[in-house]
């Protein structure tokens, strides 16, 4: 975290809340955010932290062209055909989308998915933005979303989801590390939908998908 000599300008300075309204993000990302050094910020000397407004701006023009000169809060990008991502068609194999950031639970899930589910089709995106062009471009029949996301967070991501005509037939479910009480800022988005803790995953998830995805199977059948 940088200094506060770095930023003497008060008028450079915002709340973490003031900047999650911004970016259209949780508290809770924006501080990871921080804590990723995407974000420059530092402490007042009571202990408050603040954010430099222009770092967030610069974000904003890095990630969304065009966003910080209407001032508006961050919108996924438009959606990108993906070439190696056949479009939904009748008949077609169950489809499975994890959107996760870290690679330790990229790589368990898919050993999960090869050992367990090998007749679906399962794709994988890094960050919130790239997991919802994806979503837009597979229509999957089960999403597994984790919340603390670089760029867009779980919460803003299934909002945005909801959006898109597919995702009456989708399911989702949350695959996070946040306890009960950490997931507080994220309840909006949360209702009704299944949520496993990491440290549950592999006694948890895997009957999970059977149900979503034999419930898939039966709708994709002629």
């Amino acid at each position: 975290m940088n200094s506060a000599p770095a930023f003497p300008s008060r008028d450079d300075e915002c709340t973490t809340a003031e900047a999650a309204r911004r970016l259209g993000l949780a508290v809770r990302s924006v501080q990871l955010m921080v804590d990723r050094g995407e974000l420059l910020a530092w402490k007042t000397p009571g202990g408050h932290r603040r954010v430099s407004r222009q770092s967030v701006e610069d974000w904003l023009a890095r990630r969304l062209p065009g966003a910080a000169a209407t001032g508006g809060a961050a919108q996924p990008p438009a959606e990108q055909p993906d070439a190696s991502a056949p479009p939904a068609a009748p008949g077609r194999a169950q489809r499975v989308l994890l959107i996760e950031d870290s690679r330790h639970y990229q790589n368990l899930i898919r050993l999960l998915m090869q050992q367990q589910f090998p007749q679906a089709d399962f794709q994988v995106a890094d960050d919130g933005y790239a997991g919802l062009a994806l979503a837009g471009r597979l229509e999957p029949d089960v999403l597994l979303v984790d919340i603390l996301l670089p760029g867009m967070d779980g919460a803003m991501l299934i909002n945005s989801l909801r959006s898109l005509p597919f995702f009456a037939q989708s399911h989702v479910v949350v695959v996070t590390s946040l306890d009960e009480e950490e997931r507080g800022p994220f309840q909006h988005a949360l209702q009704g939908v299944p949520v496993i803790h990491k440290t549950r995953l592999m006694a948890e998830l895997p009957p999970l998908l059977e149900q979503l995805l034999s419930q898939a199977s039966a709708a994709l059948a002629p």
